[in-house]
């Protein structure tokens, strides 16, 4: 199996969730939040984190309606999906989504971090619930 060395987005409006993969491609990294709010710095902030980290593919993900249907979140994450990939030159996936801000929540809460202090902390633990998932998935 080839080396990946991935990064995965969750893409709030004001806050951008990452978290990267180790260097053994085995565990996922929350980092810290990136402002969602300007997307050209946004983009140049992962462009950056690419190049620096030697990432080979970013998961996007994909915040699909409970029913499965794509709602206006899930079209604003394919068309920043397409934006990332243009800006980078790095493949970009997108993943369904639904239900890692939950399990992220879940796993925060069993660490014993408090609601104020989960709540700085969930969009980077989401992000590392879809790369961790992705990963599994892999092996």
């Amino acid at each position: 199996m080839e080396k990946t060395r991935a990064a995965a987005i969750d893409l709030g409006k004001a806050r951008v969730g990452v978290a990267v993969t180790d260097e053994l491609g085995l565990y996922a990294h929350p980092r810290p939040l990136l402002d969602g709010r300007n997307r050209r710095a946004l983009l140049s902030a992962l462009a950056e984190l690419a190049r620096d980290e030697g990432i080979t593919r970013f998961l996007v993900g994909l915040p699909l309606e409970m029913n499965g249907d794509e709602g206006p979140a899930a079209r604003r994450a394919m068309a920043f999906a397409q934006a990332l990939a243009d800006a980078t030159g790095v493949e970009v996936e997108l993943l369904d989504e639904r239900l890692t801000t939950v399990e992220a929540a879940r796993r925060l809460r069993d660490g014993g971090v408090s609601a104020r202090k989960g709540k700085e902390r969930i969009d980077g633990a989401a992000a590392a619930v879809l790369l961790q998932s992705w990963l599994d998935a892999r092996r």
